[in-house]
This record gives structure tokens, sequence and C-alpha cells, in this order.
């Protein structure tokens, strides 16, 4: 009895197996008729979005959101240089991934992390140990990895996810020129909460076109990439205004698509 058991457990396990497989490749040809479609169809929402407009809806009850999709050449050349020498100062040359860039994070990310633990004090006789301070997390993502993450992937942090991630980039930089990765991230890059695209970030925050940007307005917008809800609520910020100056004499090396 033992044994007859044997060959059916095995064999529904490789049943099993074939199915995940067979979801995961046809998870695969959806993404990639998806990034497809995007040669010529504007991506009317991310998957970033629609988590962070359902954020809003349910913590506040009601949902104010800016987005306007602008055409690549109504974006001017003053922000697309700011994001890029700000963001991915290589991503006309590269293939979608750095991987200098990520292991440069790696490494800076483990040095915070044990700096973060030797300033944690120690617990005292009867009290509970402090909670450790939260190092920075720096990232390494290019500008087609944060296109990649917010098109179509969730916002957890599994290794899991990051391989995707890596496949999706792939299959942006295979499927889109580089000019057109470009405009699909300007036209749907969070800046703010509800915030969304150059253009909802040129009215939210200058009351003005994004084709009227100026060179250090669009230096400051590309500063706020990392973290634009923060400075949302600090514009007045000096590590803003500082960084803004370092990027804007950035600007003239960074070179568009």
């Amino acid at each position: 009895m033992a044994s007859a058991a044997r060959p059916s457990m095995t064999s529904g396990f490789l049943r099993w197996l074939v199915w995940v497989a067979a979801a995961a490749l046809a998870l695969q040809v959806f993404f990639i008729g998806r990034i497809a479609m995007m040669v010529v169809v504007d991506p009317q929402s991310t998957t970033f979005e629609r988590s962070e407009a359902w954020r809003i809806l349910t913590g506040k009850g009601t949902l104010r959101w800016r987005q306007n999709w602008v055409p690549y050449a109504q974006i001017p050349d003053s922000l697309k240089r700011a994001v890029i020498a700000s963001e991915d100062g290589d991503f006309v040359n590269h293939d979608g991934v750095e991987w200098e860039a990520i292991q440069k994070a790696w490494d800076k990310n483990a040095r915070a992390e044990d700096l973060a633990a030797k300033r944690t004090p120690p617990p005292r006789p009867g009290k509970p140990a402090p909670p450790a301070k939260a190092p920075k997390i720096i990232g390494g993502s290019t500008i087609t990895q944060q296109l990649a993450k917010n098109l179509l992937l969730s916002g957890e942090r599994t290794f899991l996810r990051k391989g995707q991630e890596f496949l999706l980039t792939v299959m942006l930089e295979l499927l889109l020129p580089k000019q057109r990765i470009l405009e699909i991230y300007l036209n749907n890059v969070e800046w703010g909460e509800g915030v969304f695209g150059a253009e909802a970030a040129a009215q939210h925050y200058y009351r003005k076109p994004a084709a009227r940007l100026g060179a250090y307005e669009a230096a400051r917008l590309a500063v706020m990439l990392p973290r634009p809800k923060y400075f949302e609520k600090v514009p007045n910020s000096p590590y803003l205004s500082h960084r803004a100056s370092i990027i804007m004499a950035r600007m003239g090396d960074a070179e568009l698509p």
C-alpha cells in the first residue's frame, strides 16, 4: 500500500509543479503584452498609483488626485536632464540595471545597519530594550527599474518581487525605446500625495505648466523624487535647496535619449 501511494504522491507533486510553471509563464506573457501595448498606448494608471488611490480614499474618505499626461516634447529638457542627473546618470547607456550601483547601495546599507546597531543604547536592568534607530536605506535602482516596479508590481520587499522587477526591466528595455521609457516614467512618477507626473507636479508646486519650468525649479522637483511626500511637507528644507544646486550643476552633463 505504501509503495503504491508514493507514485501517486509524486505524480501529484509533478502536476502541481507544472501548474505553477504554467501560471508563471502566463504571467510573464501577460506582462509582455502589457508592455508591448505601451509602445503606442499611454498607460492610464500604474499598480502603485491604484494602491495609493485606495490608501488615500480609505484613510481620508476623499480622493484628491492630480495627474495629466503630456507628450515627451512638452516636458522641458531641463526636467528630463535634472531627473537623469539626480536618479540615473547613465540612463541612456545601460541596459536597465546598474549592477555596480546596486552593489554600492548594498554596501552602504550594510554599513548603515551596523552603525545604527552600535548607536543603540544597551537595555537597562528591569526595562525593555530601546528600539533600534532605523538606518537610512539607499536604493540603487535605475529609472527603468523604478518604472518596472511602479507599473506592474506591488510594494512588498521580497526576493521574488525583486526578481520579477529585474525581468520586467529587461522587457521594458527590449520592447520600448529609452525615450518612451523616460516619457512614461515622468508622466507617472509620484511627486506628492496624490500628485503624479511632471505636469501635475509643476501645477501643484509652481502653479504653471511643466513646459514653463525653470532649471532650478526642475532641479528641485528632481531632488524630491526619492521622498516626495516628505519634501511636500517641508518645501523650505535646506537640504532640498542645497541638493537642487548640485543637480543644476550636473544637468549640463546629463545625456537625453
